[in-house]
């Protein structure tokens, strides 16, 4: 019916969730009395606290490139098929936090040390770390439920975090126009159930705050929601700094088009008017009175453009060829200089590669078996390059390698 709370969000007010900004704002009084007045269609407000619709808007597309380049690296690190959903935001309260995730849950914190003066924290369900650890270490993600979570699986998950948000990080440097980076993720498990608050994680968690919520898929082994904690201060002005990256820069005026300029015409000689030529000058110095003055318009002036320009002769330069030796250049034998450098030789006697979980079930007396036929040549590396083959002899007591051959 119009106007009434539905039992799901009478229960949601109850436990202290957030309600849709559509049922805040046709319930009338029943809703403001605990959260004030409704927010803007789009919005979210927590008490006094409200995020407007632009601001949620904003928030959410920063939070949506950052997790599509994390869903990217993601899938690299598991090879399997990662979804991430377009984010949900709203503010909250650590009692949303625990009303959301009931069960044992990672927190994963993130500190922006360029660019952005703030932190976030990354919340994941233990299942979904378990799986996620499984797959990275060579595991097929399935039958984890009875796996107890240990410090392998939070070193593991926040490594994947790392590189995560450190791909999250460089598209927001890319959005934002300017360098961002990160520290190192750090993991924690954190229960519920033993009445831990907030602010004992971070401070920020004991009052109102941003969450971005997403549904993540990993093929059909994971399919729940992880949430992204932002302080409020933080989540405002990362949406300024959007806002503003966003914003059109004016035009600049274009510049006014130069006005066409006539070609000039072949320069042709005037005469002197007449009054000009009857004035009388005076003589130049050392010409007398009463001898005729030269005749300064007589000759017509030169006739500019009417010769054209004679071509000009162009050449290819010539070199001089290079001697293949250079003995005939100072300091060409001078390679006795750098005899003294020590180079690194390494004998390699074979290789072979393993994955993360059968590296971690190495033991004495555990046999690697290498690429390496037994009895053929061993490969000889000077500061890691392959240039011989020799084979294995003993001196003594000390091992040696015999050179058979040179690669050239």
């Amino acid at each position: 019916m119009d106007g009434m709370l539905s039992q799901d969000e009478i229960n949601a007010l109850l436990n202290g969730m957030d309600v849709g900004s559509d049922s805040g704002a046709d319930s009338g009084s029943s809703s403001d009395a605990d959260a004030g007045a409704a927010p803007e269609a789009g919005g979210s407000k927590v008490g006094d606290v409200e995020l407007s619709a632009m601001e949620c808007d904003a928030i959410g597309e920063v939070a949506n490139i950052s997790m599509g380049s994390s869903a990217t690296t993601l899938y690299s690190l598991v090879n399997r098929k990662v979804n991430i959903t377009t984010p949900t935001v709203t503010l909250a309260t650590w009692e949303n936090v625990i009303a959301d995730y009931e069960k044992p849950c990672v927190f994963i914190q993130i500190k922006y040390t360029v660019g952005l003066d703030g932190s976030n924290i990354l919340v994941l369900k233990q299942h979904d770390v378990l799986v996620i650890t499984d797959l990275m270490m060579g595991g097929d993600g399935q039958n984890v439920e009875d796996t107890e979570l240990n410090e392998l699986h939070l070193s593991a998950i926040s490594e994947a975090m790392n590189q995560m948000m450190g791909a999250s990080a460089t598209s927001l440097s890319t959005m934002l126009g300017k360098m961002i980076d990160i520290s190192p993720p750090e993991a924690s498990q954190v229960d519920f159930t033993e009445g831990k608050q907030g602010s004992e994680i971070a401070e920020f968690l004991g009052g109102t705050f941003a969450k971005i919520a997403f549904r993540m898929q990993i093929d059909d082994l994971v399919d729940s929601t992880i949430m992204q904690l932002y302080p409020l201060d933080f989540a405002k002005d990362l949406c300024n700094v959007f806002l503003a990256s966003q914003s059109p820069e004016p035009a600049p005026t274009p510049a006014p088009e130069p006005e066409p300029v006539a070609p000039s015409a072949p320069v042709t000689p005037v005469a002197p008017p007449p009054e000009m030529q009857a004035m009388p000058q005076a003589p130049p110095d050392g010409m007398a009175y009463g001898q005729p003055m030269p005749q300064m318009y007589a000759q017509p002036m030169p006739q500019m453009y009417a010769q054209p320009m004679a071509p000009t002769n162009v050449t290819p330069a010539q070199f001089q060829n290079l001697a293949p030796n250079m003995a005939g250049i100072p300091g060409g034998e001078n390679i006795g200089i750098i005899m003294d450098v020590p180079l690194e030789v390494t004998v390699e006697l074979g290789r072979t590669s393993k994955s993360i979980s059968e590296i971690l079930d190495f033991a004495p007396g555990t046999i690697l078996e290498l690429d390496k036929i037994a009895g053929e040549p061993v490969d000889v590396l000077v500061n890691g390059k392959f240039v011989a083959k020799g084979e294995v002899v003993v001196i003594e007591e000390s091992f040696g390698v015999r050179v058979t051959e040179i690669i050239k």
